[in-house]
């Protein structure tokens, strides 16, 4: 069963702090881009920690290659932090985040533990339809993510998008590819648009996660 959001008016958890990696803040080293990772678990009265924390942690325990974290992290920021570049492979820089999100929640209750491995949201039929998206836009992703004018070509956005629904599930997978999407400026049409808009509603989001107005959207489109 889906997790309930609708009561989050924007994008949130892993998704969410990817949003806020861009222009015009700047990042030279890690210790800005986790003076970010503090300000975005204080979110939500603080509850951006433990939806922040629970998305990297189904990363770091998904089987997924490290390269494959370090892509999705990368589309979805359109590589304005590369942690790579700092010395950091993946998994090391979402621990980092990991530790900044348990002392933004213990700051509220002390005697925070890790709970249990979260389990990965969305049942097949939504898995399937995220990847059935994924797939659709593949070529336009695929092309925009190589030949962007504002960052360094990225390839394999697509499989690593893939792998992320497989091996992480249809939440995380769909925030991060929608992330891609805005990120990259990917166009889409009306049609699309809409079964994004529904699949958002059947992973309990408010509609605004998933159109904040950042969607490149065509009425002339047809997909």
């Amino acid at each position: 069963m889906a997790h309930s959001y609708d009561e989050f008016d924007e994008d949130f958890g892993l998704s969410g702090l990817t949003q806020k990696v861009r222009y015009p803040t700047l990042f030279p080293d890690e210790t800005e881009a986790l003076r970010l990772v503090e300000r975005m678990a204080g979110y939500f009265d603080g509850a951006n920690a433990g939806l922040l924390l629970e998305d990297v942690r189904l990363l770091l325990e998904s089987p997924l290659p490290d390269e494959v974290i370090v892509t999705l992290w990368l589309a979805a920021t359109r590589r304005y932090f590369d942690p790579v570049a700092h010395g950091l492979d993946g998994r090391a820089w979402l621990n980092r985040i990991a530790d900044v999100c348990v002392a933004r929640i213990r700051l509220d209750d002390p005697s925070f533990v890790l709970p249990a491995a979260p389990e990965p949201v969305g049942d097949q039929g939504v898995r399937a339809a995220v990847l059935e998206e994924i797939r659709g836009v593949s070529p336009a992703l695929t092309k925009a993510a190589a030949t962007s004018l504002y960052a360094p070509a990225l390839p394999d956005v697509v499989p690593a998008l893939e792998r992320a629904v497989a091996e992480v599930g249809a939440d995380l997978a769909f925030r991060l590819f929608l992330r891609a999407m805005k990120a990259y400026f990917v166009p889409i049409g009306e049609a699309r648009h809409s079964r994004f808009l529904l699949l958002g509603e059947r992973l309990g989001y408010h509609e605004f996660v998933v159109d904040d107005g950042c969607l490149n959207v065509w009425d002339d489109l047809v997909d």
